[in-house]
């Protein structure tokens, strides 16, 4: 064998471990009753506040513990307990992408990414008229 074929077969090599490496990163999401069933495996749930149960946080007490109870889109619900300041707005927003872990009967969040209402929810226009302005 030639060095130039040797050197393709292994830049193919390392082209097919670095795929195989980032196919682990895919991002899923899963429903409260499916990340139930993964406890103690990091997951990314989605979900909204449950606006009847209290959110608890003191921002003077402990600026860095917040518990709220999320529910997802089948009324699954789970008590979600941050460590971390609470995001402004929270119970504001449309959708909660939560990242944790189920441990016992609550989720252990590490990070919390807002989802907010589309700007062109109410006004179907708006959106007609952004997509035909963004061509100019």
């Amino acid at each position: 064998m030639k060095k130039t074929h040797i050197v393709i077969l292994v830049l193919i090599a390392a082209s097919i471990v670095v795929l195989i490496s980032y196919t682990g990163d895919l991002t899923t999401y899963e429903t409260i009753s499916s990340a139930k069933q993964k406890e103690g495996k990091f997951v990314n749930l989605i979900a909204k506040v449950d606006k009847q149960q209290p959110v608890e946080y003191d921002a003077a007490k402990n600026p860095n513990y917040l518990t709220f109870t999320a529910v997802d889109t089948l009324g699954n619900s789970i008590k979600v307990v941050y460590h971390n300041n609470k995001p402004t707005d929270m119970e504001k927003s449309e959708r909660l992408v939560l990242k944790g872990r189920v441990q016992g009967d609550h989720f252990d969040c590490k990070d919390i990414l807002l989802k907010c209402p589309s700007k062109y929810k109410d006004d179907p226009n708006a959106a007609k008229n952004a997509v035909r302005n963004s061509g100019k």
